[in-house]
């Protein structure tokens, strides 16, 4: 069986998943097997792996770490919000349901099995698992039927890194505070503390650092600087989200939904030296962009409703009905199209409404659940040709005027597609900013995107060489128990 470690945070985004996905790679560079694990993960970027399972955008970078194919074992429970007290639960890859909050945390022992099997299943394969828990182990009130934090810890006996976030300040008192609240086994299992996001000369850390040492008598095994490294995140919190201005020569809006998914889909075209990227909630902010992306979502109806509320319906449609370029993806597809029929409550409740009547198209929610990788040439519209490498993930199935079921479809301005990772191999990036150009009477040079997995695996190796130089990696392999 596999050795592990296992990284905790004192808050969300602290920066475990990074960190977790740094180590990874550093095993893997120095020629161990290794593999990400996180027993219970709530994101609403997900993957579809080979086989059709679903899982978290987090294990799958940190599986692109180690060097391994994304594989649901590594995330056996992925919650996907669909409102503020309720989530689609999905175990193993799959949907076995709806569930209110309150229910999930009644039923979620009985996932116990699943998330062990997993597990040591993946460690039999391995020399080290790296193991991510989820927000804070001092959460008190959820502790009793904790599955993911010192819970898991010591179902496989793992011992624990610690990682505070320096940035927002106070990350002594959060260490020591974290520490306190937990029991004296648990705070036994803690044996690293990692300071995260540090600005500045570390010097002056110096004498917290002793004296936190002197008060917990666990070792700081490492002060990591803020990294200025492009990994995909899956968090609501990513500064991705919060860009509101773009600072290139082309200008692409991207509507910023409530329940937005898999906004990494874009990501790749901030690659193209002339295309920028940002977000938009408000008409206001909308301007006048070069185009209009309408993103995933995990509940079209609702955030379709949102998109009227707001004005932004309205707004995109005069700006389609002007000729600006419109593109949709998965649940912005299907708002692209005449209607959107949900008879049998797959969102929640029955319902129905209309799409924004871009194209000709027709959606019905069906229970069942599209999971399927896709390698195809495009064929519709502007992208007509392009290569692409991606997923499919969604509940529903589109039709055209003619009851075809579709998956893709184009007229003139405004172009739709189920295809989630539709710019990892750079064809559609540059097909669009051509398209951009075009319409403002330029004509770009053809520029060569680098395909995302390539720019993936030198963005992890360089991830890897900061951290690396950060931590004290002789003293954590002490701590995984691997002599060196």
């Amino acid at each position: 069986m596999a050795r592990s470690i296992m990284v905790q945070g004192t808050m969300s985004n602290s920066g475990k998943s990074l960190l977790v996905t740094a180590l990874c790679r550093i095993f893997h560079q120095d020629g161990y097997r290794v593999a990400p694990f996180k027993s219970q993960n709530m994101a609403l970027n997900s993957y579809v792996t080979w086989d059709g399972g679903e899982m978290g955008r987090a294990q799958v970078a940190q599986a692109e770490a180690c060097g391994r194919e994304p594989d649901v074992r590594m995330n056996p429970i992925l919650l996907k919000p669909t409102s503020d007290v309720g989530s689609q639960v999905i175990v193993d890859g799959k949907v076995v349901g709806q569930y209110a909050a309150r229910d999930y945390f009644a039923k979620k022992k009985d996932f116990i099995p699943n998330i062990r099997a997993a597990y040591d299943s993946l460690a039999a394969e391995c020399d080290i698992m790296v193991i991510e828990g989820a927000g804070s182990p001092a959460e008190i009130n959820l502790k009793a039927d904790d599955i993911v934090n010192m819970g898991f810890a010591k179902m496989v006996d793992a011992p624990v890194l610690l990682v505070g976030d320096i940035d927002p300040g106070g990350v002594f008192a959060q260490l020591y505070g974290t520490v306190a609240l937990l029991e004296p086994e648990e705070q036994q299992r803690v044996k690293g503390l990692i300071i995260n996001k540090f600005r500045g000369d570390k010097t002056i850390l110096d004498p917290g650092i002793d004296m936190i040492e002197d008060k917990m008598g666990i070792p700081v095994v490492g002060t990591v600087p803020y990294l200025s490294v492009d990994i995909d995140d899956e968090d609501s919190m990513s500064g991705f989200l919060l860009q509101k201005r773009h600072h290139k020569l082309l200008d692409v809006a991207i509507i910023k939904l409530p329940h937005i998914s898999n906004f990494t889909d874009f990501t790749p075209l901030e690659r193209h030296s002339v295309v920028g990227v940002r977000f938009v909630e408000k008409p206001a902010e909308l301007g006048k962009p070069d185009a209009v992306i309408l993103p995933g979502t995990k509940s079209t109806l609702a955030d379709l409703q949102w998109l009227r509320q707001s004005g932004l319906a309205s707004a995109i449609q005069q700006y389609a009905n002007n000729q600006g370029l419109v593109l949709g993806v998965c649940g912005g597809f299907q708002m692209l199209g005449r209607t959107i029929a949900d008879p049998d409550g797959v969102e929640g409740q029955a319902d129905c409404g209309e799409g924004l009547g871009l194209l000709p198209l027709d959606t019905v929610f069906e229970s069942k659940k599209t999971r399927t990788q896709v390698k195809d040439t495009l064929q519709k519209g502007l992208f007509a040709g392009c290569y692409v490498e991606g997923y499919e993930i969604h509940m529903g199935k589109t039709c055209d005027e003619t009851g075809t079921s579709v998956t893709e479809y184009g007229c003139d301005n405004v172009y739709g597609t189920y295809i989630h990772g539709l710019f990892d191999t750079g064809a559609v990036v540059n097909r669009l900013a051509e398209g951009m150009g075009a319409r403002r009477g330029m004509h770009l040079p053809l520029e060569y995107v680098e395909a995302t997995q390539e720019y993936k695996q030198r963005q992890y190796d360089q991830l890897a060489d900061l951290v690396r130089a950060n931590l004290d990696m002789e003293r954590i392999y002490e701590i995984i128990g691997i002599k060196r």
